[in-house]
């Protein structure tokens, strides 16, 4: 079955209006057609998805059955929302300069709506919303990593509640940092602990190690995410060290809306449903996931991507990295049950490997990369 072709622009929309003719199997997407509604009704159209467009009844009236209309529903948020967050959207309405304003935020507005409505929400008008809205996410995900190799995708899994003081912060900071500058698209949960280090270490991309020593010094006055300042500081960074080259994708949700996303993420797919959020993770880092010091949510995260890994659900089993021997094979001894699962054979195929050393990951990684163009 033939693709569909989608049209999220009204630039995209008058490119292919300009010429009457019939347009088949599109998917119009959060498109004004207001001030072109008279050239668009001299095309005809089949099998064609107008989600939330803003349609003059004059043109919908020449729409025959094959074609589907997606009302626009009240929400806080853009139901249709045919691209990416980036921390500008995310945050707009919030100074920097004062962290109260918060509460002016877009990101904090959205989560007070979901609290209020509830997690598991039993008003239909309400789940549908956030279904629309995360599935434009996905769509939007795959947008956005369509002109990369799908082994260039590269996940860092860790816990949230990591200070950005600790040693393994650092750490993550200059691995993904090396990993960007190689090419990888660095992705992560998005929030913050092994999460922000992630998305600092691609946004300092091509920086000296003296400036990045001076971000995580600037940063290290606010260790945990839940300091007064945790934010501003991140602010403050982005606008000390601009990023126009590197990109990163950090992929939180509003389940954990207490917890704020990482700006240094340029871009920013927020889920409402978190199963989803995780499934999205797991899918897309084809390259690989790289396992920092976490806890239960880190842990679920592994057993997890085992499983499709076991199976070759893609074609293939990827690569599990763990960083930090001592925590994986004694503190939190996943890597010994995932040891002693491969050998007994209950799992077949997996890539495990466990290393101190971040040019260990980094020439792991690279070798699982096919010989590919950035």
């Amino acid at each position: 079955m033939p693709e569909y072709r989608e049209i999220e622009t009204v630039t995209q929309l008058l490119g292919l209006i300009t010429e009457p003719g019939h347009i088949d199997r599109h998917v119009f997407q959060n498109v004004d057609f207001t001030d072109l509604a008279d050239l668009a009704s001299e095309c005809t159209y089949s099998n064609c998805l107008f989600l939330g467009c803003q349609l003059p009844e004059s043109f919908t009236q020449k729409l025959d059955k094959t074609n589907l209309i997606f009302p626009r529903l009240e929400a806080p948020f853009d139901i249709y929302r045919s691209y990416l967050y980036s921390a500008n959207s995310l945050y707009a309405g919030f100074d920097p300069r004062d962290e109260s304003t918060i509460k002016d935020s877009f990101d904090y507005k959205v989560h007070q709506h979901y609290l209020t409505t509830g997690p598991t929400s039993k008003n239909v008008k309400e789940t549908l919303s956030r279904y629309l809205h995360d599935h434009s996410m996905s769509n939007a995900i795959k947008d956005f990593l369509e002109p990369y190799h799908e082994r260039q995708i590269v996940g860092i899994m860790g816990g949230h509640d990591l200070l950005r003081t600790d040693p393994f912060y650092r750490q993550i900071v200059y691995l993904s940092k090396r990993l960007t500058e190689l090419g990888f698209i660095m992705v992560s949960g998005g929030g913050a602990g092994a999460m922000e280090a992630t998305h600092l270490g691609a946004w300092m991309a091509q920086r000296t190690d003296e400036e990045v020593e001076d971000a995580l010094k600037t940063l290290g006055e606010f260790p945990s995410w839940q300091d007064a300042g945790w934010l501003s500081s991140a602010f403050r960074i982005r606008y000390r060290y601009p990023q126009t080259h590197f990109i990163s994708l950090g992929v939180p949700t509003w389940l954990y809306g207490h917890e704020p996303a990482t700006p240094f993420a340029t871009h920013i797919a927020k889920f409402f449903d978190n199963s989803i959020r995780e499934d999205t993770i797991l899918n897309i880092t084809r390259g690989g996931l790289i396992y920092t010091p976490g806890s239960a949510g880190t842990i679920q995260e592994i057993f997890q991507a085992a499983v499709p890994n076991h199976y070759q659900t893609y074609g293939y089993a990827s690569l599990m990295v763990f960083l930090g021997v001592d925590f994986w094979r004694r503190e939190m001894p996943v890597y010994e049950l995932l040891e002693y699962l491969v050998k007994e054979g209950k799992y077949d195929g997996l890539r495990i490997s466990v290393t101190d050393s971040i040019d260990e990951v980094v020439n792991t990684v690279k070798t699982f990369k096919p010989n590919i163009d950035n």
